[in-house]
């Protein structure tokens, strides 16, 4: 079962998340998301139990507990939906030039 855990202290790594999600079951991985450009946690990542009863058990146990300094929000992960492309979608015919005509080259 794959779990979203959020409210995460940016300080915190996957070493330490592995840990307290192994005291509940078996962790079969951790993956704490972090910004492409700074590397830096965002505050959440995704821990993926052996099994659902498991996965039931860490979101019973671990939800709304201290965990370094912050109070862990732990639930099972919705899939991901899916987003259009480009710049936050959508838009009239000036797309890219955010707002502005398009100027035309005179030679």
């Amino acid at each position: 079962m794959r779990l979203y855990v959020g409210n995460l202290s940016y300080n915190t790594e996957e070493p330490q998340l592995q840990e307290l999600f192994a005291g509940v079951g078996t962790v079969n991985s951790v993956q704490l998301v972090r910004d492409r450009e700074t590397g830096r946690s965002k505050g959440f990542a995704f821990v993926e139990m052996a099994d659902d009863e498991q996965g039931r058990a860490a979101c019973s146990t671990l939800d709304q507990r201290d965990f370094d300094g912050r109070r862990l929000t732990v639930n099972e992960a919705r899939p991901q939906e899916k987003r259009s492309g480009g710049f936050g979608g959508g838009g009239g015919g000036n797309s890219g030039g955010f707002g502005r005509q398009k100027r035309e080259a005179r030679w």
